[in-house]
């Protein structure tokens, strides 16, 4: 598991978190320049993901340990925010309730907080973690998994983010072959809980609208009093488009600032 730090010079930091599959480096590719220059950043890439194909993904809480671990040796137990994109947002959540560390501004990034049983999460990961991890099998496998995306993320395949679908894709056939499987088994029966109300945490919810009205159910199950912020958008949009960038930017700021902007 890596941490590695950028903008060191400015005073709030943020926690990045990468979503189901991907590094750091391509998650937040094309808005780490910009966040660097506004924020001292964090960012993880988990046990799987860090370099060591030898060593697959464990389990949510053990990863979730090693955060809070880092964030207090490094960081005295706390961090302005963390931003979590997709799975991402479910380290956040897990970080949170668990309260052995204190994020001021909690980011959901329009993720899917699913849940369920062991029998459904096998198959669930055999359905979707198989075709995630088929990507980098060949032309139709990828393809398969992005109408995939578009079905079930709402995701449209366009220029700008075929471009970060290819990278997404050719990194598959770097990991272990469990990394995956275990990263979305992990995620899906790692109960996170009801109502997290945490005196000085404000949640804000990144809310794709792109991606369903159920995920909004979701946010107000799972949080006491989110600050939801819609965009009319597909999944964690802003990583790819230009056009979504600076909204959302602009939006955490406000919400850095104290601000609840939904």
């Amino acid at each position: 598991m890596t941490f590695d730090e950028f903008g060191t010079e400015n005073e709030k930091t943020l926690l990045l978190l990468p979503g189901t599959a991907c590094t750091w480096q391509i998650n937040f590719s094309q808005v780490k320049e910009e966040l660097e220059k506004r924020y001292h950043l964090i960012c993880v890439n988990y046990d799987g993901f860090d370099g060591d194909n030898t060593v697959p993904f464990p389990d949510m809480i053990t990863v979730t340990e090693k955060i809070e671990d880092y964030i207090r040796k490094e960081h005295g137990g706390r961090v302005d925010g963390a931003y979590g994109s997709s799975l991402g947002g479910s380290f956040v959540g897990l970080l949170i309730q668990r309260k052995n560390i204190h994020i001021d501004h909690g980011f959901i990034g329009s993720s899917d907080l699913d849940q369920g049983s062991p029998f459904v999460a096998k198959i669930m990961t055999k359905i979707i973690g198989g075709a995630i991890q088929g990507a980098s099998g060949g032309p139709k496998k990828r393809e398969r998994f992005y109408k995939m995306l578009e079905k079930g993320a709402g995701m449209q395949i366009n220029e700008e983010t075929r471009s970060f679908l290819e990278e997404f894709a050719d990194s598959m056939g770097k990991l272990h072959p469990d990394t995956i499987k275990n990263e979305f088994y992990s995620d899906y029966v790692t109960p996170l809980e009801e109502n997290i109300d945490i005196p000085g945490t404000t949640v804000h919810i990144i809310y794709a609208l792109k991606m369903g009205k159920k995920y909004e159910k979701r946010y107000l199950k799972h949080f006491a009093d989110p600050d939801i912020i819609r965009f009319d958008m597909q999944h964690e949009a802003w990583m790819l488009e230009a056009k979504w960038r600076q909204p959302v930017m602009d939006a955490i700021d406000r919400c850095m600032k104290g601000e609840r902007v939904g």
